[in-house]
């Protein structure tokens, strides 16, 4: 399992925008990476503490040197933001009540008229799935980080139809299509986005670890 976990941490820092650091806490210990262009000494302070963090306390909302990491980093360079929660883990298929669409690039065009700055994706995050009503995409959920091992969704849902489940669909469909690719689905989200908590626990996601982010 501590071998996945880092793997998905990876994916994190593959991404477009990495953050500085990326801390995730699990019950068995600490995953952590900084990025490339730290120098060596804040890297060797960083990696001290990490391999403080308590194993046995349970995953609070924040890491134990929470401030510590932050003056740390902010000697570096200006802390631009900050992100923490809970990082969850797919471990069965649900199927989904309606089926969401595959998105590739042959049909792309139904992501136009509410997720056209989404467009220039499609053909890195997939699995792409959308689910349509009157010939345009309303909610999606696509493969946002990428290794062999894993992959990590983003999910948006057009405000004008939020609160119908639409959420609970597109993962449910993202997450069968990223298993039978052979990939681990991991999604994870922030401490106040309550509904977006709510998908995972209503998809019987396993909670993974704590996230800790900073740009």
């Amino acid at each position: 399992m501590r071998e996945l976990l880092a793997k998905r941490v990876e994916t994190v820092c593959s991404s477009r925008n990495p953050p500085r650091f990326h801390l995730m806490r699990t019950a068995e210990g600490t995953v952590f990476r900084c990025r490339a262009d730290l120098p060596g000494e804040l890297v060797q302070r960083l990696t001290e503490l990490c391999q403080r963090e308590p194993v046995d306390r349970a995953l609070e909302r924040l890491p134990a040197h929470h401030d510590r990491y932050l003056a740390l980093l902010a000697d570096h360079a200006s802390v631009e933001e900050v992100s923490a929660g809970p990082a969850y883990m797919s471990l069965q298929d649900v199927a989904p009540r309606r089926m969401p669409q595959p998105i590739d690039e042959t049909n792309a065009g139904l992501l136009r008229a509410r997720f056209e700055d989404w467009l220039p994706d499609v053909p890195l995050a997939q699995p792409f799935m959308a689910l349509i009503e009157d010939g345009e995409a309303v909610s999606i959920c696509a493969s946002v980080r990428i290794s062999p091992a894993v992959h990590c969704a983003g999910v948006e849902t057009h405000p004008d139809h939020r609160r119908k489940g639409h959420a609970l669909d597109v993962v449910a469909a993202w997450a069968q299509a990223v298993r039978s690719g052979g990939a681990v689905p991991f999604y994870s989200t922030s401490w106040d986005n309550i509904a977006s908590q709510g998908v995972a626990r209503r998809l019987g996601f396993r909670l993974a670890g704590v996230d800790f982010n900073v740009t």
